[in-house]
């Protein structure tokens, strides 16, 4: 299959060319120019299959072209070496709970299974030559890279980070884990370690120096995986006896998971429609309003890994329907919500339920209590555990929620970064003296 760029002024690709490259030449988003739609009877027998033998139906469908199948299967349960299941909540609403994975974070999925796919075609290639992977987060990104690449080898993976703006969980998952990862602490926003990111990428005498990828969202290698969790949720409440009126929500930063789920409803996914939910930073929110399409400096909030204040996916969906505003709000609507909604949300739902929301999962929750339609069943996604934020949870619902060790080991870690300004220039420099 091939990939097109987002801007239309790049040649087409390969699914090795798009990987690798992570950024079209053009500064646009690859897409595939085809999505393929999975059988009727992959849907009809679907709550009959594991996890990995569902994802593995959906990968071929998406990738069998270009990965040997052998392969492609070797890949796909490497990487879901775990669960995700659909807790309920409270009645018609559930939380499908993406925190099983090695740092406890939906991104696990992604990230793991592009360094493997991105290992892949290395060694297709047989060159001996260092991929560097650049990545910029605002939470939970860094850390399920980092570990996704760690000691993989013909990789060096370099994260950027807004000083300041991660909790300390989230920071010690990728500050302390040396060998092939590199902590690079940024003083500003995680836009500007987007943009500085992204100019990487366009530097052309940077690329020349050295051999450039993402493992943000913008490379399909990333996005697209996620989509296996939207399938395997539709297969836990069909085998509950529900398999009409799903309503999918998502909390949304960057919007490659819900970019990735909407991929899903593309290639048949019976999902009735999607909430994208967002914290104060409301530029998509305001898009679905008037039509316009916005982007501002992003707004420090509790739910920090969605502070996005330009959303490089929103590019994928403008595309995916041709630009229409009334095709994209008539499938997505939008909700946004302020910190103190957001702490209110997550006391009222431990006081009511038990149940213990992080501060980006509790955006999901929330749309659904306002937005969910009689007869609809909804299911929000529980993006990151709450001991990931632990002082926060804390202190809002009044409880000393247990922190898992696999956290507490990263927090034994000693920290290792390096400090930089938010100009690209710096970053450059660093970066020719490797």
């Amino acid at each position: 299959m091939k990939y097109y760029s987002t801007n239309k002024k790049a040649n087409l690709a390969s699914l090795q060319e798009a990987v690798v490259k992570g950024l079209a030449p053009d500064k646009g988003l690859y897409m595939p120019e085809t999505i393929n739609k999975l059988p009727k009877e992959f849907f009809e027998h679907i709550e009959e299959l594991s996890f990995q033998e569902i994802a593995f139906e959906v990968a071929k469908a998406w990738f069998g072209d270009d990965v040997e199948h052998t392969e492609l299967k070797k890949i796909v349960y490497d990487t879901l070496a775990f669960d995700v299941p659909a807790v309920k909540v409270e009645d018609n609403i559930y939380s499908l709970e993406l925190f099983h994975g090695p740092t406890l974070a939906f991104k696990d999925v992604g990230a793991r299974f592009m360094a493997r796919l991105l290992q892949y075609f290395i060694k297709k290639e047989n060159k001996e030559q260092t991929v560097n992977v650049l990545v910029a987060t605002s939470g939970d990104t860094g850390s399920a890279v980092a570990n996704g690449f760690l000691d993989v080898d013909g990789i060096h993976v370099y994260v950027l980070y807004p000083k300041g703006k991660v909790s300390n969980i989230q920071e010690s998952q990728f500050t302390t884990l040396g060998h092939n990862i590199t902590a690079i602490e940024v003083d500003g926003v995680f836009d500007d370690c987007q943009a500085m990111v992204k100019n990487a990428f366009m530097d052309t005498e940077l690329n020349e120096h050295m051999k450039l990828t993402s493992a943000n969202s913008i490379n399909v290698a990333r996005f697209l995986p996620q989509a296996f969790y939207y399938f395997y949720a539709y297969a836990q409440m069909k085998k509950q006896g529900i398999d009409n009126d799903i309503v999918m929500c998502v909390p949304s930063g960057n919007f490659g998971n819900i970019c990735a789920g909407i991929f899903g409803w593309v290639s048949g996914l019976p999902i009735k429609r999607f909430i994208a939910a967002n914290n104060a930073n409301d530029i998509f929110f305001k898009y679905l309003q008037n039509g316009k399409y916005e982007p501002k400096a992003s707004i420090q909030t509790i739910a920090n890994a969605m502070d996005v204040g330009n959303p490089s996916n929103f590019a994928r969906i403008y595309d995916l329907f041709e630009g229409s505003h009334q095709r994209i709000s008539s499938l997505i609507s939008g909700a946004t919500y302020t910190d103190e909604q957001i702490a209110q949300t997550m006391k009222k739902c431990y006081a009511d339920t038990k149940y213990i929301l992080d501060p980006h999962g509790a955006c999901g929750y929330q749309a659904l209590k306002e937005q969910l339609q009689p007869n609809e069943v909804g299911v929000f996604l529980e993006t990151a555990h709450p001991a990931k934020f632990k002082e926060k949870v804390d202190a809002i619902i009044g409880e000393d929620i247990t922190i898992p060790e696999r956290l507490q080991a990263f927090m034994r870690g000693t920290k290792q970064s390096i400090k930089m300004s938010n100009r690209f220039e710096e970053f450059k420099e660093y970066l020719m003296k490797l």
